[in-house]
């Protein structure tokens, strides 16, 4: 049931009503005193759970610049738009996880989940996290970053012959927080802000952008951490 709350919510935002009851005729202190219960229990859903290994090298208004460190993903890419392919994605992805391989090993959960359209017929070989698009392509690429004690070597093998096991190498990043709900449309919003300011910066992009989701579903939408990021030429880069 959860999956599919989860699944279900890559495209449609939970309200946060039932959550949160704050009424007009409350006091400013009794609001308050929700806002805090809502924000110990569901604000940090995600914040124990393991994340790549970065360096912010600089920041300004708009974006910071990250050396990664490699990671694993699981990753599948499946045909369909923004919504139908995420919420298959994520169901093949987290049956993998959670036991749906050869080892039938459960594995804890990470963050961020990563997706990103594919800008062309032919698949590329990843070296990035996540990668621009203008594109009308109908494939989308979803990853699970993996645990850092597994090598490639010792991760479990899928079930499920669509789902792939690679290392992603260390790379330079561009990268923009926001919040908000996780449509289509408010994802290219910041897409394009990013893009636009490392135009405006002569930052070459050598990637696609990249979407990652560090928050649960159950998050309000206005209280998760999202990102967009794209991997860049280093070299085009002058710190200001």
């Amino acid at each position: 049931m959860i999956l599919e709350v989860f699944s279900h919510e890559m495209a449609i935002q939970l309200s946060t009503k039932p959550y949160l009851p704050i009424y007009p005729t409350r006091s400013f202190a009794e609001n308050s005193v929700y806002l805090l219960f809502f924000a110990i229990f569901f604000g940090n859903t995600v914040s124990a759970l393991e994340e790549p290994k970065f360096e912010i090298i600089d920041t300004n208004l708009i974006f910071e610049i990250r050396h990664y460190a490699a990671y694993l993903v699981a990753e599948v890419t499946l045909d369909g738009d923004f919504t139908s392919s995420g919420n298959e994605a994520f169901r093949v992805l987290a049956r993998y996880i959670f036991g749906s391989n050869q080892m039938a090993e459960k594995m804890n959960m990470t963050a961020p989940v990563e997706s990103q359209v594919i800008s062309s017929s032919e698949k590329m070989n990843m070296t990035a996290p996540v990668f621009s698009n203008k594109s009308q392509s109908n494939q989308h690429t979803y990853r699970f970053l993996m645990e850092q004690k597994y090598s490639l070597e010792t991760l479990p093998i899928p079930n499920d012959p669509r789902i792939g096991l690679l290392r992603i190498e260390p790379r330079i990043m561009a990268v923009k927080k926001f919040s908000g709900r996780w449509s289509e449309k408010n994802y290219r919003k910041f897409e394009n802000q990013l893009l636009d300011a490392l135009v405006d910066n002569n930052i070459e992009v050598i990637g696609d952008p990249i979407f990652s989701r560090y928050n649960s579903p159950f998050v309000p939408w206005f209280m998760r951490r999202n990102e967009v990021m794209v991997e860049i030429n280093c070299s085009s880069y002058e710190p200001k």
